[in-house]
């Protein structure tokens, strides 16, 4: 690497090929220690808005390309490992450090659902 570009093209490739494939597959105990060295890891940029928005983008239906953290603007079904479901609108303020929290949706229904583990998620579809 000869130029600062180089240097910079060169870390952009990394987070880009390395570090957001990793975070969207890792699990929950692996991103919680990257969590606490982030700084070092990442830089200084806020865990919430890169490594937890990247590890919520393995259930694409969870996120916009736009916003960080989870997308609380439409209602989804989350699908557990265990085989049990639930639906609600993904509440940001409480879905935090890998742990999802859905708002009932309905009038039935205005119970919060959760928290989760990502590590529980299967999937998660829009409604």
């Amino acid at each position: 690497m000869s130029t600062f570009e180089d240097l910079a093209a060169s870390r952009r490739e990394w987070i880009d090929e390395v570090l957001k494939p990793w975070c969207r597959q890792a699990p929950r105990s692996g991103l919680l220690k990257a969590e606490s060295e982030w700084e070092d890891i990442a830089g200084k940029v806020d865990p919430e808005v890169t490594l937890w928005t990247w590890a919520w983008s393995r259930f694409p239906d969870l996120v916009h390309d736009e916003m960080a953290g989870v997308n609380e603007t439409r209602e989804v079904r989350v699908k557990l490992a265990n085989g049990n479901s639930a639906s609600g609108y993904p509440d940001g303020r409480q879905s935090r450090r890998g742990q999802l929290v859905l708002l009932g949706s309905n009038e039935r229904d205005r119970a919060d659902h959760g928290p989760w583990s990502i590590d529980e998620i299967a999937g998660v579809i829009a409604l």
